[in-house]
């Protein structure tokens, strides 16, 4: 009977190839989740209702709504209304919208911790709101939130695993392939644990970095 070591290394290549989706949609959803993220912040922080009101409604539907649901709408209901995505498409589209709402909350933590004097100091000498946000609230909210929003990086890469059930073909997907084929899921699993440990542990090392420097800059 073969070892662990010798279908490990039969398997592998065909786990990498996922890998590298898991990578890609992870990468390009945490980007567009950070964009789309602080610009729900700065709507729901505006002070101004007709913005903060309705950004508010959507943050708040999109967070009670699970990430399956959101990517089987996007993947199957969006083409019936004239949006056809490829499965790739959809899972970005799918996890950046949904993870948007939550590091837009986290964001707006942020902001809001902000002591509101340096707030009142800032408008004082004349600074106009999109020049205070930039130079006095935004660069200390980003220290405040960097704990938060590293959790909301590692979680959004474990659920990149879910873009799986509209026929991505990242790490999870490969997984279910391989075991079905091989029927040998002790050997697949483990190694797809692993693998995802290979992303998440240096992951946390770089958001903890990340954040001790931030907070030596205060």
């Amino acid at each position: 009977m073969p070892s662990f070591a010798s279908r490990a290394a039969e398997y592998l290549p065909l786990l990498v190839s996922g890998l590298w989706y898991t990578i890609l949609v992870t990468v390009l959803s945490l980007i567009a989740a950070t964009m789309l993220g602080l610009v729900w912040a700065l709507l729901r922080t505006s002070g101004i209702w007709w913005l903060a009101g309705p950004t508010r409604v959507f943050v708040e539907i999109v967070r009670g709504i699970p990430i399956l649901v959101v990517l089987f709408y996007i993947y199957f209901v969006m083409p019936e209304l004239g949006i056809d995505l490829s499965a790739l498409q959809a899972g970005i589209v799918g996890l950046s919208l949904t993870y948007s709402c939550y590091i837009g909350e986290t964001f707006r933590a942020g902001i809001e911790a902000i002591d509101r004097g340096q707030v009142e100091a800032a408008k004082s000498i004349g600074m106009k709101h999109g020049m205070m946000m930039r130079r006095v609230v935004l660069p200390q909210a980003t220290r405040v939130v960097m704990p938060p929003y590293a959790n909301n990086a590692v979680m959004l890469l474990k659920d990149s695993s879910q873009v799986s059930v509209i026929s991505v073909a990242e790490l999870t997907m490969q997984g279910k392939a391989l075991a079905s084929s091989t029927f040998d899921n002790l050997t697949v699993f483990t190694l797809v644990a692993l693998l995802y440990l290979c992303l998440t542990i240096p992951l946390n090392i770089l958001m903890g970095t990340i954040e001790r420097k931030l907070g030596r800059s205060r």
